[in-house]
């Protein structure tokens, strides 16, 4: 084959300037040349979003992988989900924060702002403006210019502490303020210590009545001045303590030009103690750049376990700033107390426990991709992420759906029951998996005994809404009341498929059978005279009239043509139902081709999600939301797997980039982000449960993985490009690969997988007998193909 010499000359320069960074990755195997990528990550890709339009709807988290607190800068109020707007020109503050999503909002916040000149504590007040031009974002450090007062604030972080460095000009009137925010709050400074401890309890929802959020501050300057600020910004002169609804505290400096001022801080749920504690544990004597250097390793170490060589910097940016933000939550919720014990105060019942606890995280959108790729990368997390399952069933009675920090009342389905599935059926161990199948089978039998939230309403987002419907009639009803009633009957079959699995594991050999009839369900909806499908009523007739364009009603946050694919467990089902390969192909083009028409009437207003399908120019394939994610991939178990190369290829170079404006949608907690590294790799979990990933096409030349069994497996596209984006061939260890599934087994016993790439597709290649990925209803020979 003639050799492309621009390309190759290419290549090697991007190699070269990739392996000229600090800190060479160790984790690249024989042969490989990987740089450290931790400063290919941009953490404000995805930040210039609003309430209308999501190019993300992520801020700059500065923080530790999965840390307990990050911190962020922000430019707008406090309270705001939408803390930090790319497009905004003031900076309000700094803050510590929890907010896994701007539609969950935060917890235990509260900021620091620098100034100098005339004293202003109202925040919209002491706002400054600054740059992007003037502005440092990474992972492990923050860093901006306050124009207005001409101060350099810098921020570096550990899991639950951080260090700022604020660079003063000369001023006899140089500050820091302290917000500790609304809902009730607390600051007393200790000037003699150069000290200011407090708490903050404002919250969004999920936390008992003893909830606070304890904070230490410990500055390198003495104060010249020692104020509080109660409720109503006013401010105590020479009074060091303040409690109210809204309190803050004050404190001044005459600074030189140039002059730093440091600020430790830290944080506990557990006591003042405990944050104490995790200040002296975490930043003890370092400084500044300490902190630094051991913030910039934790993300080397962890973003050089995926080595990738191509010459297309900006896919590898997008590649690792989209893995970033799969490296954040759930976020860890525990401490470490005096004796070394791992402890946790609980979000459900206030107390102070022993064990693990993770939470902020959806599992609506993150089973789908972040949990599958925590079984290859993540392993020893993922057992304690099981095990901090088990803690919250103890404690509330319940599995969590959706938690920041405790029960969430939003989205739909049993999905908890898919990750503890994925986790124990891969091999992942080191929890109680007894609890956590009561748990789960008490998710599929009950709906009585919910928590409530403080106001009395039952949280209708944990268990199963409707479940004794679901049970006795296989769905849940159109007419019954409850919405979203579709969505809901399509994800408990899914999740009854993954209970079956782990029954089965466990030797519960009529549970077993039970769910796994019930994870036939699905079929109860598919009406035939649409082709989509639709809400049933009670009396077994079809919700009417019926517009497949409509979204929400009997579906979540999605259409018909978005959720009818929502069949995980059973994809040769569905094509069974649709009339075979080329009708299943057909539809699956449909969705494609269709103009991005809607009918927005159940919500009344054109919603976020609605708008960023409409815009985007791909027909009626809504890639911001989660429910069609995986549709590309269906093409594999049709007999058409060029159609999913082409989507999956089309997706990633259209709808990612590392950008300020670089995601199709909302984030979500990773999850938008882990279809993007998973189908960068060239594979995707199309079934969570199974022990299988559904090829794709590979974005790179090179991909390698360090799994954490020492092992690694490799992803060789040599002559892939832009161009070549259809698999010709594949082999697997020299072995000639012609399926279209790869399994965990092959992958974490490491290995080579080798495809070799053409422009043109090859409609041999992945359609064979076999070739198929799983499905519970199992494929007719090669079936007939989709064209």
């Amino acid at each position: 084959m003639p050799i492309d010499r621009r390309a190759a000359i290419a290549f090697l320069t991007a190699v070269a300037i990739t392996c000229s960074s600090p800190g060479i990755a160790q984790a690249a195997g024989p042969g490989a040349q990987c740089g450290d990528p931790v400063d290919l990550i941009n953490p404000l890709m995805g930040t210039d979003s609003t309430f209308e339009l999501s190019n993300g709807n992520t801020y700059p988290a500065i923080a530790l992988p999965w840390g307990m607190n990050f911190w962020t800068p922000t430019t707008n109020k406090a309270g705001d989900g939408w803390a930090y707007r790319y497009h905004d020109t003031k900076l309000w503050g700094f803050k510590q924060t929890h907010q896994p999503s701007p539609w969950m909002n935060d917890y235990g916040a509260f900021s620091l702002m620098a100034e100098t000149g005339p004293l202003r504590i109202k925040e919209d007040e002491r706002a400054s403006w600054f740059s992007h031009k003037a502005e440092i974002a990474r992972p492990y450090y923050y860093r901006a210019y306050l124009a207005d007062y001409d101060v350099t604030a810098e921020i570096a972080p550990t899991e639950r502490a951080a260090q700022f460095r604020f660079t003063f000009p000369e001023s006899d009137q140089s500050w820091i303020v302290l917000d500790a925010f609304d809902k009730g709050s607390m600051v007393t400074i200790l000037p003699k210590e150069r000290r200011i401890i407090g708490y903050a309890r404002n919250n969004s929802g999920g936390v008992p009545g003893n909830f606070h959020s304890y904070f230490v501050l410990q500055f390198d300057h003495d104060f010249t001045v020692a104020d509080t600020w109660g409720d109503g910004w006013k401010r105590q002169p020479g009074m060091p303590h303040a409690e109210g609804q809204r309190v803050g505290a004050i404190v001044g400096f005459k600074t030189r030009k140039g002059e730093q001022v440091g600020v430790r801080v830290a944080s506990s749920f557990i006591s003042p103690e405990q944050a104490q504690l995790n200040l002296d544990r975490e930043i003890g004597q370092d400084d500044f750049d300490t902190t630094k250097a051991k913030a910039r390793k934790a993300w080397s170490d962890l973003e050089g376990r995926y080595c990738i060589a191509d010459p297309d910097l900006d896919n590898r940016r997008t590649f690792f700033s989209a893995l970033y933000r799969t490296q954040l939550f759930p976020r860890r919720f525990y401490e470490i107390d005096r004796a070394g014990q791992v402890v946790h105060y609980s979000p459900y019942d206030g107390q102070v426990l022993p064990g693990y606890m993770y939470t902020d995280n959806g599992f609506w959108d993150t089973f789908r991709a972040v949990f599958p790729l925590y079984t290859i990368m993540q392993r020893k997390l993922d057992g304690e992420i099981m095990q901090g399952l088990v803690n919250t069933y103890r404690e509330s009675g319940w599995l969590p759906e959706w938690a920041s920090p405790g029960h969430r009342d939003v989205m739909i389905g049993s999905n908890s029951t898919s990750i503890i599935a994925d986790a124990y059926l891969k091999g992942i161990r080191g929890f109680d998996i007894g609890t956590l199948y009561e748990a789960m089978k008490k998710n599929a039998t009950t709906s009585a005994g919910r928590p409530k939230t403080a106001d009395g309403k039952t949280i209708s987002a944990v268990g199963r809404e409707g479940v004794e419907y679901y049970n006795r009639l296989g769905y849940v009803p159109y007419d019954s009341g409850i919405k979203e009633n579709a969505a809901r009957t399509l994800e408990y079959a899914y999740a009854d498929f993954a209970l079956s699995r782990v029954a089965t594991a466990l030797g519960k050999t009529e549970d077993a059978a039970l769910f796994r009839e019930r994870a036939q369900n699905y079929r109860k909806l598919y009406d035939p005279s649409t082709g989509w499908m639709r809400g049933r009523n009670k009396d077994g007739s079809f919700e009417t009239p019926f517009n497949p364009l409509k979204w929400g009603d009997a579906f979540t946050e999605g259409n018909a043509l978005h959720y009818s694919w929502s069949v995980f467990q059973d994809v040769q089902g569905l094509i069974d139902l649709m009339g075979g390969d080329r009708a299943f192909v057909a539809k699956l083009d449909s969705v494609f081709d269709s103009p991005p028409k809607f009918d927005d009437s159940y919500y009344g207003f054109t919603i976020h999600e609605i708008r960023e399908m409409q815009i985007v120019d791909m027909g009626n394939y809504a890639h911001g939301n989660q429910p069609i994610q995986h549709m590309i991939y269906l093409y594999d178990y049709a007999g058409a797997p060029w159609k999913a190369q082409l989507h999956a290829r089309e997706t990633m170079k259209k709808l990612y980039m590392a950008t300020p404006d670089g995601y199709p949608g909302d984030e979500d907690n990773g999850q938008t982000s882990a279809w993007y590294v998973f189908s960068a790799l060239g594979f995707y979990p199309v079934t969570p449960g199974a022990d299988q990933y559904v090829i794709g096409s590979p974005l790179f030349r090179h991909a390698e993985l360090a799994l954490e069994n020492g092992k690694r497996f490799v992803i060789d596209a040599p002559n892939n490009s832009a161009a070549n984006i259809y698999i010709q061939s594949a082999t697997l260890d020299g072995r000639p690969l012609d399926r279209t599934w790869l399994s965990q087994a092959e992958i974490m016993a490491g290995g080579t997988l080798r495809f070799r790439m053409g422009p043109t597709p090859n409609k041999m290649w992945g359609t064979g007998p076999g070739a198929a990925p799983f499905s519970m209803t199992k494929r007719p020979g090669a079936g007939q193909r989709g064209q």
